[in-house]
């Protein structure tokens, strides 16, 4: 649209578009169906992989699931090939690699093309390094773990308010205030890596036991003199604002949670799906187990 205005108020303008991860012979359709094709420069960012933490990569690709398991369109597999592919040359070759299901049979054989094209243009493999396995186990393979609900603080915060690359905004119901906040999920955060395993039962006694930790490393104050005081304020204040900081936006997000579960019969829903999971007799509450 953008760009048909220009034509037709007669002004030049230099166009160029980035596919991410990679550019599909549907989207150059799209621009020549709508006359545009030949006013625009196409690029390609090939990120593949993005890391959101210490210890976690990811495609951050939401449409697959739709695309393939769904539609049963297979345009994100040469994706995963290229990443499977930008881990080997990094770290070196998979001591092995196992995978479930037709997706994972089919990523693992592009990627071994791609290896095998690589090695043929003389591009040479590096060493290995750690030995390490590379797993891959499709959505198909367990659809039910999938869909019940997460009992640990990350995860319900994910579906409380959905993480996005390793982000999550925060709204005024979290924050207290009329703006919302967008923080990082990641182990920098001190507050969230000690609770994002725990069961949701039991972070809100440790948040309060952080909180009172928190308010005697303040207190600390009234009793040092000029030099304390300025290494305090050098050394400490800083981290134990941002810490304070962090401390209140997880609170307002485990109350935040607490009244939309409440809500929804929280209790009820995990009673359930223990049974549809385990199969448990009729003892449960449910009026016939489901063998998963």
């Amino acid at each position: 649209d953008i760009v048909n205005a220009d034509k037709m108020s007669g002004r030049t303008r230099k166009y160029k578009i980035i596919f991410s991860p990679q550019k599909f012979y549907a989207c150059e359709m799209v621009l020549e169906e709508e006359g545009v094709f030949g006013d625009v420069t196409c690029d390609e960012w090939s990120f593949y992989l993005l890391p959101l933490d210490e210890d976690i990569i990811s495609m951050e690709l939401p449409e697959f699931f739709r695309d393939y398991f769904l539609e049963g369109d297979h345009r994100w597999i040469p994706s995963v090939a290229r990443a499977l592919q930008l881990l080997n040359s990094l770290y070196g070759p998979f001591g092995r690699a196992y995978g479930i299901g037709r997706c994972a049979k089919m990523s693992h054989e592009l990627w071994r093309e791609l290896e095998e094209d690589g090695e043929n243009d003389g591009q040479g493999r590096k060493p290995e390094i750690s030995n390490s396995p590379a797993l891959a186990l499709p959505a198909d393979t367990d659809y039910v773990t999938a869909l019940c609900s997460q009992v640990v603080y990350e995860g319900l915060v994910d579906d409380t308010f959905r993480i996005k690359c390793g982000g999550v905004d925060f709204g005024p119901d979290v924050t207290s205030s009329d703006k919302s906040i967008k923080v990082l999920l990641n182990a920098q955060d001190k507050v969230f890596n000690q609770i994002r395993n725990e069961h949701f039962s039991s972070v809100f006694g440790f948040l309060s036991q952080k909180s009172r930790n928190l308010q005697a490393q303040y207190d600390r104050r009234r009793g040092m003199d000029i030099k304390q005081m300025k290494n305090f304020v050098s050394q400490e204040l800083k981290g134990l604002k941002q810490e304070h900081r962090l401390l209140s936006l997880h609170i307002g997000a485990c109350e935040s949670i607490m009244k939309k579960k409440t809500k929804q019969d929280f209790q009820e829903m995990i009673k359930a799906e223990h049974c549809e999971c385990c199969s448990l007799p009729h003892s449960c509450g449910c009026p016939v187990p489901i063998q998963c």
